[in-house]
């Protein structure tokens, strides 16, 4: 049977490690995202700003900066992809994944379906944001070129 470049290799345990690696650095980086945001304006800190709908708003000051902070993630989110999937095709998986955890555990917290427009938008936008820029980092990492020796060997 001959060998194919890169084939898949089905490892459950790795792909769940991932998913679990990926949901502790959403959620690690949002939190200290949200500490940096939160020593903008003084407000209190809760489970409120990552897990309620109403807390990512376009009216008040706090929304805005909970959005901030939901971006900012999203692009360190990307370097995680990065740094621990290292493969474009799978970005879009795992960034899918990510949020869909994300919307369950937002679900359970307010016993709820979201039905807020402003949460809908900003996690569609970090969706995208986190997708496309993982990809491209790992892409770029992926298409490098990989250095031939040309030259005699020294070490025969």
């Amino acid at each position: 049977m001959a060998s194919h470049f890169r084939s898949y290799i089905w490892d459950p345990v790795l792909i769940v490690s991932q998913i679990l690696l990926m949901q502790c650095i959403y959620y690690s980086f949002l939190g200290l995202w949200m500490v940096g945001v939160d020593s903008l304006v003084p407000t209190s800190q809760s489970l409120d700003q990552i897990f309620s709908y109403e807390a990512l708003g376009f009216a008040s000051m706090q929304g805005r900066l909970s959005m901030m902070a939901f971006i900012l993630n999203s692009l360190t989110c990307a370097l995680g992809l990065w740094f621990f999937v290292r493969r474009g095709k799978q970005c879009l998986d795992f960034t899918v994944t990510v949020h869909f955890f994300h919307m369950i555990g937002c679900w359970i917290y307010n016993s709820h379906f979201p039905a807020v427009l402003s949460w809908w938008l900003v996690n569609v936008a970090c969706m995208a944001l986190m997708s496309v820029i993982g990809e491209y980092l790992c892409m770029r990492t992926e298409l490098r070129a990989i250095p031939v020796n040309t030259g005699p060997k020294s070490n025969l």
